[in-house]
């Protein structure tokens, strides 16, 4: 027992991914992941060249680091027989351990932020690593669109384009958001579930999943299929389940869900029209969704 993972969240996105590899990278550890990675994340890597983390099946009686979560609904399976060195996270803080352990957390737009200026020794060394991190600020801010986004997320990152080589930080974050909005080729229900985080919300739960799009109108246009995919996957014991359709250009979401209509309504302050309502100025999960959402559930 004396290797230590280091993994995101299930589902993972491009923050878990990439700060799992650079922070491992930097401690010595081993990267790992919790599933697939989604054509975003690809795209990073194959960018800046790098392979993807392993899988890690179950963390029971294994030493790991959780980098971009800390609720228990998103840790790997066998986390509560595993030992837990460390924590770093942006978001919301839900964690309960017997032991101390090291627990950074921070008001930031994304953790490789975090990463990057604990270790900016190590990182200006490695061009790869810095890319890798600079594509994770992106796509958590949004390219820079989401209101998580702070000064510090910036300046951070154009520390980490100069290092990486990227002379257009705004042209490759878009490129970059551009490969997830993909959908050809992809059933709704993977769409659905490609950046899917599973919520205790006062012993209720919720499932909120994500796709952020520069133009709504395909995706949307699937919202018949949309709602049915939400509908099958709330009978896997789910309270409620919610689907962001998040327009980068617009700057806004299409919340479509499978649950009590009431409590989108309390949540938002917007009657729901076929089981959906349109958000203006809602970017973010984190800070936009869920606060709203434990607070109607309450």
């Amino acid at each position: 027992m004396n290797e230590i993972y280091v993994i995101g969240h299930k589902s993972p996105d491009t923050d878990s991914v990439c700060s799992a590899i650079v922070y491992a990278g930097i401690k010595g550890y081993i990267p790992a992941r919790l599933g697939e990675i989604n054509k975003e994340t690809a795209y990073a890597l194959d960018f800046f060249k790098t392979p993807a983390p392993q899988i890690l099946e179950n963390a029971e009686e294994k030493k790991i680091v959780c980098v971009d979560h800390n609720e228990a609904t998103q840790m790997a399976d066998g986390w509560d027989k595993a030992e837990i060195v460390e924590i770093i996270d942006h978001h919301k803080i839900n964690f309960d351990y017997a032991s101390p352990i090291y627990f950074h957390s921070e008001p930031v737009g994304c953790t490789a932020t975090i990463i990057a200026k604990q270790h900016r020794g190590e990182v200006k060394a490695n061009p790869s690593w810095a890319g890798l991190l600079l594509s994770a600020i992106l796509s958590d801010t949004v390219v820079f669109k989401s209101p998580t986004t702070t000064e510090e997320d910036k300046a951070i990152a154009a520390e980490l384009a100069a290092v990486a080589g990227i002379e257009d930080v705004i042209a490759f974050g878009v490129a970059l958001k551009t490969k997830n909005a993909d959908i050809d080729g992809r059933s709704i229900q993977e769409i659905i579930v490609s950046d899917f985080k599973d919520f205790d919300f006062h012993g209720k739960k919720i499932g909120i999943g994500q796709i952020e799009v520069v133009e709504s109108a395909g995706i949307e246009s699937k919202a018949d299929e949309i709602i049915a995919g939400l509908q099958s996957l709330k009978q896997n014991g789910y309270e409620a389940v919610f689907f962001m359709v998040t327009d980068i250009m617009k700057a806004g979401t299409r919340l479509f869900f499978a649950g009590d209509e009431g409590i989108v309504e309390k949540a938002f302050g917007v009657k729901p029209e076929n089981n959906s309502v349109y958000l203006p100025g809602v970017m973010s999960r984190k800070k936009q969704i869920v606060p709203e959402l434990e607070k109607a559930f309450a």
